[in-house]
């Protein structure tokens, strides 16, 4: 699996990114059924508010080699601050439209 990750602009700030980066690793909570080598290939945030650049930005990883996108879980689940962002489902829903259904999405890292 080579993952591009897409992290939340606003909470990057405080959060290094080292949660996300253990469960890879480890192949903890979603990633503990695959068996398949997790290598990270590109690391970006949603553009801001309201996360128009994730689609382009998704689209230049795929370019470059990644065959899955992963939404860290500051942008599904609010993880670290409690406040998951309010426009998840539609940069979700926009990044499948343009890739299409081969491109895998998964919605979280860790709780």
């Amino acid at each position: 699996m080579k993952v591009g990750l897409l992290r939340c602009k606003n909470t990057e700030d405080m959060c290094p990114g080292s949660t996300c980066f253990t469960v890879f690793d480890y192949k903890m909570f979603e990633f503990d059924k695959y068996d398949e080598e997790i290598k990270v290939l590109g690391v970006n945030n949603c553009g801001g508010c309201p996360g128009k650049k994730a689609v382009p930005r998704a689209v230049e990883m795929i370019k470059r080699g990644v065959d899955t996108i992963v939404f860290a879980s500051c942008i599904s689940k609010g993880t670290p601050i409690g406040f998951p962002c309010p426009y998840f489902k539609k940069m979700k829903e926009a990044i499948v439209n343009k890739v299409g259904e081969e491109i895998r999405i998964i919605e979280y890292t860790h709780f």
